[in-house]
Order: C-alpha cells, then structure tokens, then sequence
C-alpha cells in the first residue's frame, strides 16, 4: 500500500494539484498552514500591532482564512488583533444564511469557536436603500454583478474603518486571481493587472485624502488552490455556506472560471502558471498607472473622479422607473 510522500508512514488522503504529490491529511493540513505562513512571512503582510479586518462571507474560502490565520496567530504569535468583517449586498435567501454561519465562526453566544469580533456592514444602510435584490428588480439580472462589487469594494472600507482597522484580509484564492488574469487579458485591461497579481493593493496615498480611510487589502491565500481549501476545510470539520449566489451566474467571471477548469484538467498547473504570467507581464509594464486618486464631491470617499463610482451607479438607480411591485418591498 503507497505511503504519503512527506511522513512516509500514514497512506495517502488526496493528491495535492499543485504538484501531484500523495499525502495523508495530517501532513496536508501541516503543509496547507505552513505555505500560508511563508506567504504571509516572505511578503511581510502583518506587523506587530496591526488591526487586521478579515473580510468573511461565511463562505469556504473566508471561513478557511479565518481559521488559519488564528491558528498560526497562536502558533506563531503575529502579534496582531484579528476582527471579522462582513457585507450583507440584501440578497434574500443567500446572505441570510452565510452571515448567519459568520456569525458562528465569529462566536457570537452561545457559541465560541473563534471568539473575533464581527462589524456587519449593509449596502442599504450605505448606498440610500439600494440592496442588491432591489438593484436587481430595478434593472434586471444583466450587468448587476457591477453593482454589487462596486458597492461592497467601498463597503469593505468602510466597514475596516468603524474597525479602526489597519489592513483587510480577503479569501481570494490562487483559482480567483487566474481567473481575474484571464478577465483582464480577455478585456485588454493590461493596466489592471499590477492589481489583480499583487498580494497587497491600497490606493495611492497612506491614509487617503477623503473622509474615509483607505485601507490596504491583501491575499494570504494567493497561492492556494480552490480545491485544497474545500479539503481543508472539509478535513477540520468547518462550518460555511457552500452555495453560490443567486445572481453570479450571469457573470463575466464564469466564463473565464470554465476556461480555467478546463486548463487545469489539461494541465493542473495551468493555475499558478498564469498567475506567474501574470505577475511577468506587471513587472514588463511598471510604467502603466491607475488613475490618480482624489474625493467624491458626494460621499467623500477616495475616487479616481469628481463622483465616485458607487454615488454614480446609486444616483442611476434612483433614475430607473422602478416597477410597481417594488413600492410593497421599499422601506416606509
């Protein structure tokens, strides 16, 4: 019988994607954590002190990042201050559930498997009402998915600064940022990817110049695999939401998501190989910029234009003839 090839004691539990190697669980669980630490360590992403907002949906790859990082907290002693941060878009019968699993990572009473403080931020509460199910009654399932990202991207920083948070954590795996390299290309957004492939992105300036503080985000799950996070999560018994929301599947992503699996059956290396492309063609083009960053003349909040994107997309909402069947579901 074949033995994992680290500990060459215990039989194999899955063969890794990343390199084709049998190894047991015990061994894959140490190694999952260990490359994460590596990540984190050689791209020096915590300092001591740090407020550190991890960006949780409730679904695998956030709840698998939470888990991990408190654990090599206590093992390795960062020295950092870990809260949860999580953005309900208003998507009945989705969000529900998944921010009701956060609020079980989290530890809210009775339970306690983590103990982090959790700050929920609504797209209502910030953008005059406009949840993303209201969004998607008003204008339909085409093009909603700009709505939503744009909305929850300056939901993020808000909600990091009721934290008083220093960085945000996201769940984005070596899987989504090939995807968003492949979107980029498909787009000929060449200029975006210095983004899309850095482990760390902030906007031009430390703290902003608008009334919200602009909060560095980064990826410590850069370079893992889609697959090994299900495995892990899968091997530690984690509590997440493992459906999809009801809008995504009208998204540009998901074409870019079928070509991806397509590679990586071909060619499982197919994934970190665009990455690396990715990161080659940033390191070709330095001389590419962003737009500069200034303030919205409406929210206050850091934008490359005079009104921020959020404020545009919510004062086109507000100019849509909304049905009749919406006036039953508005707020009185």
């Amino acid at each position: 019988m074949s033995k994992c090839h680290l500990c060459h004691e215990r039989p194999p539990a899955l063969k890794r994607p990343k390199d084709g190697s049998f190894v047991c669980k015990q061994c894959f669980l140490d190694i999952f954590e260990e490359e994460v630490h590596q990540t984190i360590v050689s791209n020096k992403l915590f300092r001591p002190g740090m407020r550190v907002a991890i960006a949780a949906s409730g679904g695998k790859d956030s709840t698998v990042l939470a888990h991990v990082l408190t654990r090599l907290d206590a093992r390795h002693q960062y020295g950092v201050h870990f809260s949860l941060l999580s953005i309900d878009e208003g998507i009945a019968g989705y969000r529900d559930d998944s921010l009701a699993a956060v609020r079980r990572t989290a530890g809210l009473p009775p339970l306690d498997p983590l103990g982090l403080p959790l700050e929920v931020v609504s797209h209502a509460e910030l953008f005059a009402g406009w949840t993303m199910d209201r969004v998607v009654q008003t204008i339909g399932q085409k093009g909603n998915c700009t709505y939503c990202g744009v909305f929850r991207r300056q939901a993020l920083d808000r909600g990091a600064a009721r934290l008083r948070a220093d960085l945000i954590v996201t769940g984005h795996n070596a899987d989504d940022i090939a995807e968003t390299v492949l979107m980029n290309l498909l787009r000929g957004d060449i200029a975006r990817l210095t983004r899309c492939t850095a482990i760390v992105t902030h906007t031009s300036g430390s703290d902003g110049p608008g009334d919200v503080p602009v909060v560095p985000r980064c990826k410590p799950l850069k370079y893992a695999y889609e697959k090994e996070i299900v495995m892990y999560a899968f091997f530690r018994r984690l509590d997440y939401v493992a459906t999809d929301c009801v809008y995504s599947p009208h998204a540009y992503r998901g074409h870019a998501r079928v070509f991806l699996k397509q590679l990586e059956t071909a060619r499982p290396s197919a994934i970190l190989d665009i990455i690396h492309s990715g990161e080659a063609l940033t390191t070709a083009r330095q001389g590419t910029r962003l737009p500069t960053q200034g303030v919205c003349s409406v929210c206050g909040h850091v934008s490359s234009s005079r009104v921020c994107a959020a404020c545009q997309l919510v004062d086109r909402l507000n100019t849509f003839e909304i049905p009749a069947v919406m006036d039953d579901a508005m707020p009185r």
